[in-house]
């Protein structure tokens, strides 16, 4: 398995993600309009934002502990067991730190 290409990989999604949590905080310190109707919409408009911001920063963390891993030389190899991620896996989700069956266990 060639870490480098999973490397760029999960760089290039990092910097997606950092683009749309700035974006998130910039919506979110916009002023608010004075109207209350549009008051309510805006604020159920903060909730949803604010939850992408969170899953984003999630994404950012599991993105972090990749990288890590693959410094230290352990990506690929899941994290719970010991054994090798599938190549399949690691295409679908570059970020995970379990194999299919301990990612199926741990839910």
């Amino acid at each position: 398995m060639d870490s480098s290409v999973y490397k760029n990989r999960l760089l290039e999604r990092k910097h997606e993600i950092l683009g749309r949590l700035t974006k998130i905080d910039n919506d979110l310190g916009r002023t608010k309009n004075p109207d209350s109707a549009d008051r309510a919409t805006e604020a159920e408009n903060d909730e949803v934002l604010e939850e992408f911001g969170q899953v984003g920063s999630d994404e950012m963390r599991a993105i972090d502990a990749a990288l890590d891993r693959i410094e230290d030389g352990t990506f690929g190899i899941c994290v719970n067991c010991g054994k090798p991620i599938s190549e399949e896996r690691l295409e679908a989700v570059p970020y995970t730190p379990f194999c299919k069956k301990c990612a199926a266990e741990l839910r």
